[in-house]
């Protein structure tokens, strides 16, 4: 069975055929889908996409490119959000360097990233983190700033005894070389593998990819965009997550059985959600 951990389901190109959208992802073996919010309004059409089916599961967070929406009054509701039992993890929060420019607004961004941590601390749901550069770069400045917090953020954990020591997130849709990627599992995080693995010009990720242990990554569609080959071009959906589990295979010289079933696992593990399947 496969699992898509990142999909916006709630985005208006579902509009039309959500229900269709998830029927079919179900029939082709996805058994459990994560639809994180970008914002307060989209964290809440998460919540209740979840409340109607019972695979489907939200994350609650405020992306680093919308967090000027994010006041004390609005993350009072998402914190209120966040305790929902259906809600599994808190995200999709994080730092982007490639929309915003300029130094104050990145500085904005790591300011309002620490009480997000904080609210995951608090309710014992792991993080996902958004990461991207400017221009789109593998490593700079992003990289740098959000490895600072969250190491500080993890000593914290392990003076705390805090269980999310051992199991903190996962780097969604992860595009960083292999020296972060290594930074980052060693803090107990988990690898997001995404469409673009599967795109003619990604041979540095399918590089990384095939160096990563299995027992780290997480496979995630993140429709409706980087729909991965050989559906490039269209709208994505949970469905196509098998063509991801599938490079990931033949990277590991492996097959797709062993690859869901070893990441669907990892993803039980982290989001603790195996009962409520």
């Amino acid at each position: 069975m496969l699992t898509d951990t990142h999909c916006h389901l709630y985005l208006d190109k579902f509009d039309d055929d959500r229900d269709d959208v998830i029927r079919r992802a179900v029939e082709a073996g996805v058994e459990k889908m994560l639809v994180p919010g970008l914002d307060l309004e989209s964290s809440q059409a998460a919540v209740k996409l979840a409340e109607s089916h019972s695979n489907v599961f939200a994350a609650v967070g405020f992306h680093p490119t919308d967090i000027e929406k994010m006041t004390s009054e609005s993350f009072d509701e998402l914190s209120k959000l966040a305790e929902h039992p259906k809600v599994v993890a808190i995200g999709e929060i994080g730092l982007d360097y490639y929309w915003v420019k300029e130094p104050n607004q990145r500085l904005i961004q790591k300011q309002k990233l620490l009480p997000q941590l904080e609210l995951a601390n608090a309710v014992n749901k792991p993080v996902i983190i958004h990461l991207r550069e400017e221009n789109n770069s593998e490593s700079g400045d992003a990289t740098k700033d959000i490895l600072e917090i969250l190491v500080g953020w993890h000593e914290k954990l392990r003076r705390l005894n805090h269980p999310f020591y051992f199991k903190p997130g996962v780097f969604h849709s992860f595009n960083g070389n292999l020296e972060s990627a290594r930074r980052v599992m060693d803090m107990n995080y988990h690898i997001g593998i995404t469409g673009p693995v599967t795109y003619k010009n990604a041979e540095s990720q399918r590089k990384l990819v095939k160096q990563l242990p299995l027992d780290r990554i997480l496979i995630e569609t993140d429709s409706p965009f980087l729909t991965p080959v050989p559906y490039r071009g269209r709208r994505n959906e949970p469905v196509f997550v098998g063509h991801i589990a599938d490079k990931i295979a033949e990277l590991h010289q492996s097959t797709r059985r062993h690859v869901a079933e070893t990441t669907s696992a990892n993803a039980n593990r982290l989001f603790d959600w195996e009962a409520d399947s």
